[in-house]
């Protein structure tokens, strides 16, 4: 093993670059292996600026700072790039691009830090010859086969004292507060947040709710003497029988953005006389300093991905399953998206104290 390249797609997530500076130093250090760094996705293979050598000095003071140096992009699918030609803007396959890119650079290794959709096209391009090393990657904690996806604990602190915060406010002026939090499809953040944050009203993609047995459960308080409540909300909660709250259209290069369906349940609140305020931490979920435990876990991540490479074994991604890191073969991975289990001790523990999920 004599070259390596990393590239971070998607979205971007605390501990990001701490899995970076755990794959050059374990490459460089244990391996004497050179590492590069492709800038902004897969896009930086097509692109002159794209490349960009990694040395320790690099990687100095990674450890603690949030983002990634190397840029992101969570649009860039080279199997559907969307690009002006003739002044009209077309979709293309520029897969080929890419290939012949990664084979200028006679890589032994990529390792591709990313979610669902980046570890789905680092599986699609390993069909092509492509040596993919996936290393899990989602404030949603939504990929399958590994326990837990490093940026998930950050998110989840931030969530917390947000709901700490709300708390305060809530009780003061007797309203009910709501905090829109990610979650296009899975609802961890809302019910780990949610319960560690002593939420009243939890909702959840993978609970349909109603929106009678939501203001049931605010009206219930107010006549045991609580005037306030907390509803900690995934952005991709929908009613039953309804669809999820969507602030921007997709097409087949945009996904959907998610958003307003906290707002569009805070109404309904209101007019039924409670006083409602709605909170949507957005982006705040993913910026800042990882928690210890996401750069733990990414150092491991990071240096268990260049073992496995320089083991020579591919369209494998690295994995935490019971408190150890493996690696699995990267299309199981995403062949099941992870989700909450509604049956599972966590909605169970929610329920048990005293928490509604809107849907009884």
């Amino acid at each position: 093993m004599k070259r390596i390249a990393i590239l971070t797609g998607g979205g971007d997530a605390p501990g990001l670059n701490a899995v970076i500076r755990a794959a050059v130093k374990t490459a460089i250090q244990q391996y004497g292996c050179e590492v590069i760094g492709i800038r902004d996705g897969y896009d930086g293979f097509i692109d002159e600026q794209g490349i960009m050598p990694l040395w320790l000095e690099d990687v100095r003071g990674l450890l603690s700072r949030g983002g990634t140096i190397l840029g992101a992009a969570n649009r860039g699918n080279p199997f559907a790039r969307k690009v002006i030609r003739g002044g009209t803007e077309i979709v293309v396959d520029v897969s080929e691009e890419i290939i012949k890119g990664i084979e200028r650079l006679h890589l032994d290794a990529l390792l591709v830090l990313g979610g669902d959709g980046t570890l789905h096209i680092a599986h699609e391009l390993s069909h092509k010859g492509v040596p993919v090393i996936g290393v899990p990657k989602t404030i949603d904690n939504d990929i399958g086969g590994t326990d837990i996806t490093f940026g998930f604990d950050t998110a989840l602190a931030i969530a917390t004292e947000a709901i700490d915060r709300l708390h305060t406010t809530a009780e003061a002026h007797h309203r009910v507060m709501i905090l829109e939090l990610m979650g296009r499809d899975a609802g961890f953040i809302a019910l780990h947040a949610g319960v560690a944050g002593g939420a009243d009203v939890i909702l959840i993609p993978e609970i349909p709710f109603k929106f009678e047995a939501i203001v049931a459960k605010v009206r219930q308080r107010v006549e045991n003497g609580t005037l306030f409540s907390i509803m900690a909300v995934s952005e991709g909660a929908k009613p039953a029988g309804g669809e999820k709250v969507y602030a921007r259209g997709g097409d087949e290069v945009y996904v959907p953005r998610l958003g307003g369906i906290s707002q569009v349940v805070g109404e309904y609140i209101e007019k039924q006389g409670f006083e409602t305020r709605v909170t949507v931490l957005g982006h705040l979920q993913r910026g800042g300093t990882p928690t210890a435990f996401d750069r733990w876990l990414a150092t491991r991540y990071g240096a268990a991905a260049v073992r496995v490479a320089a083991q020579g074994r591919f369209d494998r991604m690295v994995a935490l399953r019971s408190g150890s890191v493996i690696d699995i073969p990267l299309g199981e991975a995403i062949a099941v998206p992870k989700r909450v289990d509604v049956h599972g001790d966590a909605v169970l523990t929610a329920r048990n104290t005293g928490i509604s999920f809107g849907d009884e």
